[in-house]
């Protein structure tokens, strides 16, 4: 079973799992501020579940890659929507201030 760590926690999961669930699931902190009232649910078109990932997940979909490139996100940064992720392999979790997550301060 691959292995996710973020927020100083170290979490199981099954190979394909969506990452944002599992996260949530966990208590992890995955919004931003007003962002845990405002967000799109896990469909991929507010971006505010934006993260960095170390290790082996899904290939980037064209939802996570066509809002990556609108503003306020740069799609030039190595950051993943996590509604749009599967966890393929172990992998590190990093999310960073703004609204959206992306800031340029690591929050966890």
């Amino acid at each position: 079973m691959p292995t996710i760590t973020a927020q100083g926690q170290t979490i199981e999961c099954a190979v394909g799992a969506n990452l944002r669930q599992v996260l949530l699931d966990h208590g992890v902190d995955l919004y931003n501020g007003q962002a845990k009232l405002i967000n799109c649910h896990g469909i991929g078109t507010c971006g505010t579940c934006a993260v960095a990932i170390a290790g082996e997940v899904s290939p980037v979909n064209w939802r996570d890659r066509t809002r990556r490139s609108l503003p306020p996100h740069d799609p030039n940064r190595p950051l993943r929507l996590a509604c749009q992720t599967q966890v393929l392999g172990d992998i590190q979790v990093s999310k960073y201030d703004g609204f959206w997550g992306q800031g340029e301060s690591s929050n966890w």
